[in-house]
């Protein structure tokens, strides 16, 4: 049978870090690749007894393919901290190995919470991501934000979902929001032409509508319309700061 390795990588994940390294206590190895955190992350990850390695923190992609080579496994299970295998999908990745399948990796779907609440719509109810793959076939496209799999072969699904709890607070949310928006600065800043009045209102408002209309954010409540609002903001936030950076600023 082959043998799995899960990734976990941390920043000030006290509150997740937990939940999430039991959620993959089947892998025959775990790897928490922390960012150096400051608050009890590091201490509760060792409780646990995984292996732990630090490294910089520069953009998402590059601190994952950074880790992926360290893993001691072909199977690499990658789970963020804020995200929890569910039992269901735990059997499901388990036999799923056993079979010696041919492909390179598997979409996963997750379940989201947000504010308190399931969001079931607000543009989420599609949302999945590669997180069960072969070391030897994949890595993650160099780009500072919603990075995706490269894959040198098939990539297949699997039917269970991954638990996702991505609300720390609303504080918390935006301050993501505008990290991403200035990483997203940065990637759209040799492929965006000149900046209109299209970029900075009409873009925003047609992601606000395109979530909470066509995707039915408000069957999600006050939750939906906060997703639908913020996802416009951040649209708007990603332009700005485009401009910005042409400009040399950085801030």
């Amino acid at each position: 049978m082959s043998k799995i390795t899960a990734i976990i990588p941390t920043f000030n994940e006290e509150a997740n870090i937990g939940a999430a390294i039991e959620s993959v206590l089947f892998a025959n190895e775990i790897i928490v690749v922390d960012s150096f955190s400051t608050d009890k992350t590091v201490e509760i990850a060792k409780s646990f007894g995984v292996k732990l390695l630090q490294h910089e923190y520069l953009y998402p992609a590059a601190q994952k393919n950074w880790a992926i080579p360290q893993a001691a496994h072909e199977w690499i299970v990658l789970l963020d901290a804020d995200e929890v295998i569910t039992p269901p999908l735990r059997v499901e990745i388990l036999e799923k190995v056993k079979t010696a399948p041919t492909e390179a990796g598997f979409w996963i779907y997750r379940s989201n919470d947000f504010m308190g609440q399931r969001i079931n719509y607000s543009g989420w109810q599609g949302d999945k991501v590669i997180r069960l793959f072969r070391k030897s076939m994949c890595r993650y496209e160099d780009k500072q934000v919603h990075e995706e799999i490269e894959t040198k072969g098939k990539v297949g699904y699997l039917t269970h979902k991954i638990h996702h709890n991505t609300y720390k607070g609303f504080d918390h949310y935006v301050a993501k929001l505008n990290r991403y928006a200035w990483w997203q600065a940065n990637d759209y800043a040799h492929k965006t032409g000149i900046l209109t009045p299209y970029h900075f209102l009409v873009k925003p408002w047609f992601r606000f509508f395109k979530h909470y209309v066509i995707e039915r954010g408000f069957l999600d409540g006050l939750p939906g319309f906060t997703i639908s609002l913020l996802q416009g903001y951040a649209v708007f936030s990603r332009y700005a700061k485009l401009w910005l950076v042409r400009r040399g600023i950085n801030q």
